[in-house]
């Protein structure tokens, strides 16, 4: 049985795109106008696009335009549409990071890796919808609204990223950008059937990027196949001088070695995610998954990473002391909301933060303020950092023994709307895969390696060692291949 009133299609390649622009085929007008058409006919039922701005979308396929005709070089990304997740600031376009604290705000500058997209040519169609700053797995927690899974709208995109696997699923966009802290690509673009890419922590600049939690955000791409998500990570990666955190490692070809296949790599499998609370069809769907890699020529090897069971709870204290944090700033003071009628400014802080934060983003700066309060610093936030390196020395161990590992993305399928709304913990365990990665500052990606009996996608998540991104992209062009 297939989910009724899917919403999905299949968006043209971004190599197809360049290639018919360049030789004169169609244009990047003609190809603007078919992404704002498609917008506006699927994303109605889907709710991905906070804001669309149709101006600067037709004046950037315009300048694409007049360069083909003059016969010049096409850059990577000529005429390719595009979203970008309302977390990344573009100079001029609303930036709300999904919250009513921001809404109204439009930022004064733009972040590093949209500003790359637009000198490779990208064609910006508008910003997407995401849990309110980047924190949920669901997409239900935004200020304006959910986002609905293009295969069954009645089940949600995944999150935090849900607008971003959304239109690309849907066939709005060819690429989008989105940022995991925790699995906020991955599993979005698990339950959506697409791929979506974590790049080593410091591969991409941060500039721009509205944070959550510093240590963990990451920006990355979301693509209908593994080649066009290689693309775009070769463009927006790289050192970038307004972030300290930012590699100067050079950036290599990530589509070189697409086509080699996995003969003769090692790839590991660890024990910790196959066991209890893991889907059957899931299951079936990545051991199948592991079986076509093995066929194809790959050594497969049993592998452990022992100190998996106590990423969860490391995750949550981390994530939410570097929330706490970070989320100090939005208090009515220099810009976004401001709560009216407030007598006193601690008055006015309170009210605005009130009224401004919707409740999960209130419950994680509550729980970062506690772990950093004074007499549980060490207890807890001292705690996790301590786990956090045994996490990163467990991959350590691993990759010196295998090219990469091969796991589940998520626990299940896409779950139905409002199905754990009511259970924060339930919702926090739909990352149980993603956040080993996220703590470690290691590389991965999700592919689409199957499907439930009802249609619903099922994404196999391959990790990387730190830079590995290369080899993370092979195996998952050859998952692509045999699928």
């Amino acid at each position: 049985m297939t989910p009724t009133k899917s919403l999905t299609a299949t968006p043209p390649s971004i190599a197809s795109l360049r290639q018919a622009i360049a030789g004169r085929a169609t244009t990047a007008t003609a190809v603007t106008e078919a992404a704002l058409a498609r917008i506006a006919e699927a994303d109605p039922a889907i709710h991905a696009f906070l804001s669309v701005d149709a101006t600067l979308a037709r004046a950037q396929a315009a300048h694409v335009d007049q360069l083909a005709a003059a016969g010049a070089p096409l850059p990577p990304l000529a005429g390719v549409p595009f979203g970008i997740k309302d977390v990344l600031t573009l100079e001029g376009a609303p930036a709300t990071a999904g919250s009513k604290i921001l809404e109204g705000y439009h930022p004064p500058y733009t972040c590093t890796a949209v500003k790359k997209l637009a000198d490779a040519g990208a064609v910006f169609l508008g910003k997407l919808n995401c849990d309110e700053f980047a924190m949920g797995s669901s997409n239900e927690n935004s200020a304006y609204g959910p986002v609905h899974n293009p295969h069954d709208p009645g089940r949600v995109p995944g999150g935090s990223s849900g607008g971003s696997a959304a239109a690309v699923a849907s066939g709005m966009v060819t690429a989008t950008l989105g940022t995991d802290t925790g699995g906020s690509i991955r599993q979005p673009a698990s339950f959506c059937g697409v791929v979506g890419v974590l790049p080593t922590y410091g591969r991409v600049s941060r500039y721009g990027l509205i944070a959550f939690a510093s240590s963990l955000d990451r920006i990355g791409p979301f693509a209908a196949n593994v080649r066009d998500a290689a693309t775009v990570l070769g463009v927006i990666a790289g050192h970038d001088p307004m972030d300290a955190t930012s590699s100067p490692l050079p950036v290599p070809d990530y589509t070189a070695d697409l086509d080699k296949g996995v003969r003769g790599m090692k790839l590991g499998v660890p024990s910790e995610y196959f066991a209890d609370g893991l889907d059957a069809e899931v299951r079936a769907a990545i051991e199948s998954g592991i079986e076509k890699l093995r066929a194809a020529g790959a050594e497969i090897v049993p592998i452990s990473l022992p100190h998996t069971r106590y990423a969860i709870p490391t995750y949550y204290v981390i994530a939410t002391a570097e929330a706490s944090s970070n989320l100090a700033r939005f208090d009515g003071v220099r810009y976004g909301f401001r709560a009216p009628k407030s007598d006193t400014l601690a008055a006015m802080y309170r009210r605005t933060r009130d009224l401004g934060f919707g409740a999960e983003v209130k419950r994680r700066i509550l729980l970062g303020t506690y772990v950093l309060s004074h007499g549980y610093y060490d207890a807890y936030y001292r705690k996790a950092q301590q786990v956090r390196r045994l996490l990163a020395d467990d991959f350590l161990a691993a990759f010196r023994q295998v090219d990469a590992i091969l796991t589940p993305t998520a626990p299940t399928p896409a779950f139905r709307l409002g199905e754990k709304s009511d259970d924060p913990v339930a919702m926090y365990l739909a990352d149980i895969y993603t956040v080993t990665a996220s703590l470690a500052g290691i590389c991965g990606i999700s592919v689409p390696c199957g499907q439930s009996r009802s249609g619903l996608p099922i994404g196999m998540q391959i990790l990387g060692p730190h830079f590995g991104e290369a080899a993370v992209f092979r195996v998952a062009q050859a998952v692509e291949t045999q699928r």
